[in-house]
């Protein structure tokens, strides 16, 4: 993704919580400029109360929204017309949208739909529809692991909460490799880190305890790893590789 578009970020104050607002902005501000910052909720109930103390320091503008009726969400409603009316006005290239609720699956159809990137933040409770609905989607766990890493004291803490690599996110990593490979078999390792995320917008090497692609390649000792030096010779490019599968031999009778 390209980091100078303008991004427009809608938070769902009601679904997210406040404890890595932080670090959650440090992460948007990886995939563009953040220049419209709103949180929806009813600010007068007690639960957004957290919320109210971080929203000067990161300069969030929030957005009163009364539950009027029982058993409806009357966020949702307000997150989708302003992300509407601000699509129509022509000032943002994309959106990111903080919500683990798939009430907003649609709205990140309809806004890729209209040629904006979509970016997703929630939890890992987000249901599927939503998360493939984005271009990307990033798990606030990740941002707690991230935020555990910096203190000695939790340094354990940190390990137990990754997930493990399956067998079908390395299959998942085997196939886009073809896809990208030359006769040869080697691809370069940024188009397959892109065609991942395009493949699975919730792929994320720090799902799985690694900071970059690379690490969590190398982990798994399914691939051949290369750097190559560039024609101008400052830096070198990673191509990777399928490492052939091993047939067992067959017993003679």
């Amino acid at each position: 993704m390209n980091s100078n578009i303008n991004l427009a970020v809608l938070i769902d104050g009601d679904n997210i919580p406040s404890a890595y607002v932080k670090e959650m902005m440090e992460e948007i501000a990886k995939y563009g400029n953040p220049t419209i910052k709103r949180i929806y909720g009813d600010w007068t109930k007690p639960n957004l109360t957290k919320w109210k103390n971080l929203l000067l320091e990161n300069a969030i503008t929030p957005i009163q929204q009364y539950g009027y009726t029982t058993g409806k969400n009357a966020t949702d409603s307000a997150m989708i017309i302003d992300a509407m009316d601000i699509l129509y006005s022509g000032k943002v290239n994309g959106f990111c949208l903080v919500s683990s609720d798939s009430d907003f699956t649609r709205l990140a159809t309809r806004l890729r739909e209209a040629g904006m990137q979509v970016i997703g933040i929630g939890e890992k409770k987000t249901p599927n529809p939503f998360i493939v609905a984005c271009d990307r989607f990033v798990y606030i766990e990740i941002l707690k692991n991230q935020v555990e890493k910096k203190s000695d004291d939790n340094k354990e803490v940190s390990k137990t909460n990754v997930d493990k690599i399956t067998r079908k996110e390395i299959h998942l990593i085997r196939t886009t490799i073809l896809d990208l490979s030359d006769e040869e078999g080697w691809a370069f390792l940024g188009d397959v880190g892109s065609l991942l995320q395009k493949k699975q917008p919730n792929f994320d090497s720090r799902n799985y305890g690694f900071e970059k692609l690379t690490l969590l390649i190398k982990s798994i000792g399914d691939f051949e790893l290369e750097r190559r030096e560039t024609s101008k010779g400052r830096n070198k490019l990673i191509f990777v590789k399928n490492k052939e599968k091993k047939t067992p031999k067959s017993r003679k009778s």
